[in-house]
């Protein structure tokens, strides 16, 4: 497990799943180090870079592997006796992309990155295979496959008339970030749930209480002047009815005169201006 870290690319499975990209991987850095002819036909290289060479393509291998092929000294011949043995899974890799590329559709994909990123994967295997796939071809996969919902926006796309995959799936991201952008603001506050304006609120609000209050002193003035209007209508300023009441408690003890005394003079005969008796 040490060793793995120390590995410049990933080695080449038991399985030989990774067979195809682990051959282009080690064929490109023979070439940055200048080992690119060892592991081809009637090469003149020397002994050093053959042997520079095959410890290189043995470090990128996996254990059972290195001991399958412990013998073999050539870097020519290693090459060959893999690919010999791996080289028949393009027929079996090969038709499982082609069934990914017919069945890969936008719609199928929550996010166009997502989508974007299976489209590559899908068409490098086939390159990888041998076959390759135009930018005519992404483009026409990508707005055949767009939601029904979307027609109007696929023939916005069509209109535009693309000749690179990268320009209409550059546009495609900056809009789907938009709606984001979008969708975000307006879950963050959805229509109708702004407040009413500050500025607004207190002018209803003085209005309000002006109008209030008016109307209560109004009515209440209006209650008062109605209430002396009636008063004085009906005499009722000099409260005539409350003249009796005052008198009539004192001339209760009339009926104690009889049992008492009976020379206390009666107040009816008491003179209203001098206080007199017997006028």
């Amino acid at each position: 497990m040490a060793n793995l870290t120390k590995l410049e690319f990933a080695g080449l499975d038991i399985s030989g799943n990774n067979y195809i990209s682990w051959a282009l991987d080690a064929e490109l850095h023979l070439e940055a180090k200048c080992l690119g002819k060892t592991i081809t036909e009637g090469d003149n290289a020397s002994n050093q870079d053959r042997a520079t060479d095959l410890i290189f393509v043995r470090h990128h291998l996996h254990d059972d592997l290195k001991r399958e092929y412990l013998t073999v000294k050539d870097p020519f011949t290693l090459w060959n006796c893999l690919k010999k043995q791996f080289d028949h899974l393009k027929l079996v890799i090969l038709p499982k992309a082609r069934n990914d590329w017919l069945n890969l559709r936008l719609q199928d994909f929550r996010s166009v990155a997502a989508y974007n990123s299976a489209l590559f994967k899908i068409t490098s295997t086939l390159k990888l295979c041998g076959e390759n796939v135009t930018d005519e071809q992404m483009l026409e996969k990508t707005f055949t496959t767009f939601h029904a919902s979307n027609v109007l926006l696929q023939q916005q796309y069509r209109e535009r008339k693309f000749t690179e995959y990268s320009e209409l799936i550059s546009c495609l991201l900056i809009a789907e970030q938009n709606n984001e952008l979008f969708l975000r603001n307006h879950e963050a506050r959805p229509v109708g749930s702004a407040a009413v304006p500050e500025a607004h609120a207190a002018t209803h609000f003085r209005r309000g209480n002006n109008h209030g209050n008016k109307g209560k002193h109004g009515n209440g003035k209006g209650n008062q002047r109605g209430g002396h209007k009636n008063e004085r209508g009906k005499g009722v300023r000099y409260k005539p009815y409350q003249r009796p009441l005052k008198t009539a408690e004192p001339k209760k003890p009339k009926q104690e005169k009889g049992k008492g005394s009976s020379n206390q003079p009666s107040q009816k005969s008491v003179c209203y201006r001098c206080g007199l008796t017997d006028h």
